[in-house]
Formats: structure tokens, sequence, C-alpha cells
């Protein structure tokens, strides 16, 4: 069913009610640099005061203590000045990544922005000669997976994507994919993933940009609008800038359910199920011409609220995706997490527990052997997602986090929210990445992009 991650990566660049019984790993220090060694770091997309989400900044410090950051880039002056406040000697500030890579020529660049940035800031960097950590999730569209995964190839960079469930939350998920792969509970594996919805929201007032805010410059190749408070913070619930559950928590679980069924070189034929999207969008409505500026939504929430999808494989394995999981018998349910089901037996995993009979039964030596199958997973003992990074940096092997299979785990996402725009069952051609027989599904796996801010 599975292959070793090593294996797999030289080919790809050519609430369940059940009890917790945690598995226990060895722990290993990171590689540390001298002072002299430490590498350059700037950071892009780093939050502050007046945004919501802060991983920007974390990912940021966190690099902070691996190598020696001399930059900063955030298109809020306020939060670049809020970052520069952290250290001692003063950063090089700016607004404009480009400007930013050309007067700093970093070693590394970290990226924090809001997602639909995440690509073009990625590949000016790796061009610009410089390694890449960069958040979840990677990609806006399913061909900026194939561009950027081009690009990685051709510059030799190292790239690591921040889905740090591969590392961290007490290795519960790489236990579970090691369980998985070991054959615990059997073969014919189904992977139930459910990732919440997303309430309603607007119409919302357009307000007067913050005057240190370059509002213009945050929408990049985005369609161009007036500023909103609610756009800027719940980005990741309009489809312009992200792709709601299915891209944020999607770009985790769905990540790990990948991996565990072996999927990490190759992807689904079909998606099927259906969804509910906001009632700011009307019944067929044609995203195609949205996207090419030919239709008008409100200033509204425009992802799904609410869905229950189905990804077929060519070898018979399936993986559900929902907002919240309920058995047929209603008797298990659950907001966030995986159940994994095979012919002998089920257990369910999520960043709080790992549970379930397949758990709680393994002996020492049945322990010792999922062990010993996450470090085979892993390529060595895991370290922290961010060591790990610096660690290939410094050896150039590629991270748990690999540009190639996040893109396969994103493009999953991506036929996902294509099939609720669409409101139809689709085909999948995982090798030629390209759907079958259906024109507008193509049209749907790439974005115009604004004049100034293309690739």
């Amino acid at each position: 069913m599975s292959e070793s991650r090593r294996s797999f990566l030289g080919k790809a660049a050519s609430g369940a009610a059940i009890v917790s019984a945690p598995l226990y790993f060895k722990k290993r220090a990171h590689a540390v640099q001298s002072a002299n060694d430490r590498k350059t770091v700037a950071s892009v997309g780093v939050g502050g005061s007046r945004g919501r989400y802060s991983r920007g900044g974390s990912i940021a410090m966190q690099a902070s203590k691996l190598g020696q950051t001399i930059a900063v880039c955030d298109v809020d002056t306020r939060h670049n000045e809020e970052f520069d406040n952290k250290f001692d000697n003063k950063l090089k500030m700016f607004t404009d990544y480009r400007e930013m890579l050309e007067k700093s020529s970093p070693d590394i660049v970290t990226i924090g922005t809001p997602d639909h940035w995440h690509v073009p800031i990625a590949i000016a960097a790796m061009k610009a000669g410089a390694d890449v950590y960069c958040e979840k999730p990677l990609t806006l569209t399913i061909d900026e997976g194939i561009e950027i995964s081009k690009v990685v190839k051709e510059t030799g960079k190292v790239f690591q994507v921040g889905t740090q469930q591969r590392t961290e939350n007490g290795r519960k998920f790489l236990q579970a994919i090691a369980m998985v792969q070991e054959g615990v509970i059997g073969d014919d594996v189904t992977a139930n993933v459910a990732i919440g919805g997303v309430s309603k929201g607007g119409p919302f007032e357009v307000t007067e940009a913050p005057a240190d805010l370059d509002w213009d410059m945050w929408l990049g190749p985005a369609p161009k609008v007036g500023y909103s408070e609610e756009r800027r913070k719940m980005f990741r619930w309009f489809f312009e800038y992200s792709g709601g559950k299915m891209t944020d928590w999607g770009a985790h679980h769905i990540d790990i359910a990948t991996w565990a069924l072996g999927k990490q070189a190759t992807g689904p034929v079909k998606v099927s199920g259906s969804g509910t999207l906001p009632p700011s969008v009307p019944e067929n409505f044609d995203f195609v011409k949205w996207f090419a500026g030919e239709a008008m939504l409100p200033n509204s929430f425009n992802v799904a609220m609410n869905f229950k999808l189905n990804l077929e494989y060519a070898d018979g394995l399936k993986m559900t995706v929902q907002d919240n999981y309920v058995s047929e018998d209603g008797k298990t349910k659950f907001p966030n997490g995986i159940l994994f089901e095979g012919s002998r037996g089920r257990f369910f995993v999520n960043r709080g527990k790992l549970t379930g009979a397949p758990v709680e039964n393994m002996s020492e030596a049945d322990k010792k052997k999922i062990d010993d199958k996450v470090v085979e997973l892993y390529g060595g003992e895991p370290s922290g997602h961010m060591n790990n990074f610096f660690d290939c940096v410094n050896s150039r092997r590629d991270p748990v986090s690999d540009v190639y299979s996040h893109h396969r785990t994103m493009t999953s996402c991506h036929l996902c929210n294509i099939n609720l725009m669409l409101g139809r069952d689709l085909q999948w051609d995982p090798d030629k990445q390209e759907f079958i027989g259906d024109d507008q599904a193509n049209a749907l796996k790439t974005r115009p992009q604004r004049d100034g801010y293309t690739m």
C-alpha cells in the first residue's frame, strides 16, 4: 500500500468515543550551528496587533533562534515595527518582498502571509537564492502546485511547508501513519476526515484602509476591491485568498490521511459528494466567470459552509472529507480529526489524542515496531519542524514536509473545492494532473492574476 518517504522523494524529484493510549519515542536534539555559521533569515508576513493569525510571527521567531534574522517584510508597517522591537539589533524593514530580496539577500526566507501570496513570494525567494519555510496551505490553485514543484526541482532549494503535524503534536500523527502502513488495522483502509465548517458572514462594510497598511500590496494578484477588516482578518473564508476549511484544516488532516494511505506521489481519480455554499453565492453561480472578473458576488464569505465528499483512488481505497463526521449508526461523532477504519479494526487521531482498541492493545514489541516505522517514515529520529528544516538546509536533503507531497495533498483539497463550486462529481487524472472531459473544471485549476502581480 505504501512506500518509504525516502523512496517517494526520490521519485517525486525526478471526538470518537474511544480512550487515549500514547506511544513513546526517543527525542533527539537538532543540529546546532556555531555563531559564525548561522544562516541569515528574512521573514515575510509576521502578523501583529491588527491581524488575526499569528503563525507567521511564530515561525519567524522559531527561525530567529536557529539562524540570524536580518530583515522583516510586512505590508503593515506597524507589524514590521512590532516585530523589530523583539530584537536587540534593528532589522531592515520592508513592505515589498521584492525589495527585501534584492537588498537583503537572505539565506532563508520564512513566509507567513495570507495564502494567496505564498507561491509568488516563495518562487521569487528561491530564484533569488534562498531556502524557504512557508506556512500552509502552500497553494491557492492546482496549477500553482505544479509550478512551485518545478521551481524547487530546478533551483535545488530546500523547501519546508508548515504542516507541523508531520513532526509535532506528540508525534501522534506519525504514529497513526505508521500503524496504518504496518497493517495494524488490516487492509482496505478508509480514512474519514473531519475539518469543521464555516458560518455565513456579510455583507461587510467597505472602509478606508489604515494609512500605514499597503492594501493594494496585500491584495497583490487577487482582484482589486475596497478594504474591509473582515477580508483582512478572515481571509480564509474568501475564495479570492484561500479555500475555507478545505485548505485550512484540510491541509493538515487530508495531508496525514494521504500519507497513511500511501498516496503522496499520486492522487484520487474521482471526487464525489456535495455541500452548501453561503446564501451570498447564487445557485449555479459561474465561478470561472467570477475569477475572470465577469461576474460579481457581495462582500461576504463565499467558501463552503458544510460538505460531505468522497475521494476515491484507482486501487479502490477511499477518503471521506466532511465538516463533521457522524457514523451511519450515529454512535461515533467528531468535529475535527481522522478515523481510520480497516478490515481488522479502527482508531482515531487528532491533536489531542490517539485512541482506539488497536492502540490500547499494542504490546511492547508492537510499540517498538511502530517506533521503528516512524523513524523510517520521517527519514531519521523526529525533531521539531523548524529544526528539521534547518537540519536539511545544512544537509541539502528534502525536509519532512516537502513540496512535492504537499502539492498532492493540496490538489486533493482543491479537487474538493472545485466539486463544491461546480456542484457535481468529477473525474481526475493524477498522472496528467487534469480533469477528464471537463473544460469548466480544468479552467478552475488556475486563476487570473492582477496586472503588476503576475508570477
